[in-house]
């Protein structure tokens, strides 16, 4: 899983940069809210760690622009403020939870994980791309009603680039997220299901959603 943190206290950030990698997340890190922010809006995370008092957009800031551009992201505020008004702002302006240094890593831990694991409950069943739907609960996809056989790894790629529209995920990232624990996945089984994936949808006219970012990996463009 993916965790972008945002921090300016610099032996903070990589205390805590260190910390999740040894849980082992991928993380990104960022001192600087307008570079966070850009981030955040270009890539795709599991959850974000976002401190509220930064150089450039605030914490407050940030996140009222992820929820504007659509982005639900998680994201847990980290602030050395304690005053109820703060807190409430903060969760005000979208924020998910709110979590007041100096803290507990575990703690830390324990609050990004519930933080992940509700949102991955709260998805919507049903994905709409035009005459395209997906449902997470059967497990089907479907053109105009007429049914898709997909394979589970066919589907789970599907989901994963359908939720995400616009966002590149590499193909280690996507071995992550649809090959999960399986050992010794190849970055070239996601070229194939790739393929196995637009040779199913090309007959609807789908497969060219699925765009090749070079150098980078895939993402599902809606034109």
């Amino acid at each position: 899983m993916r965790i972008l943190v945002v921090e300016d206290n610099e032996d903070l950030l990589r205390s805590i940069v260190r910390f999740l990698k040894k849980e082992g997340f991928t993380v990104d890190e960022s001192t600087d809210g307008d570079e966070g922010l850009d981030l955040a809006l270009d890539n795709h995370y599991d959850c974000i760690v976002l401190d509220i008092m930064l150089p450039g957009v605030d914490g407050f800031e940030f996140v009222q622009t992820l929820r504007e551009s659509q982005i639900e992201t998680p994201v847990l505020m980290l602030t050395a403020l304690d005053a109820v008004d703060d807190k409430v702002k903060g969760l005000s302006s979208g924020a998910d939870d709110y979590l007041t240094k100096p803290f507990d890593f575990r703690e830390l831990l324990a609050r990004i994980k519930s933080l992940i694991r509700r949102h991955n409950l709260t998805k919507g069943e049903e994905i709409v791309f035009k005459d395209l739907k997906l449902n997470s609960r059967s497990r089907q996809a479907t053109v105009r009603d007429e049914l898709i056989r997909l394979s589970k790894k066919e589907f789970d790629l599907l989901e994963t680039l359908l939720r995400n529209p616009g966002i590149t995920f590499s193909r280690d990232e996507l071995i992550e997220r649809v090959w999960e624990n399986e050992k010794e996945i190849r970055s070239n089984v996601v070229d194939v299901y790739v393929l196995y994936l637009r040779n199913k949808l090309k007959p609807y006219g789908y497969d060219k959603y699925i765009e090749t970012v070079p150098g980078l990996g895939y993402r599902f463009h809606k034109g």
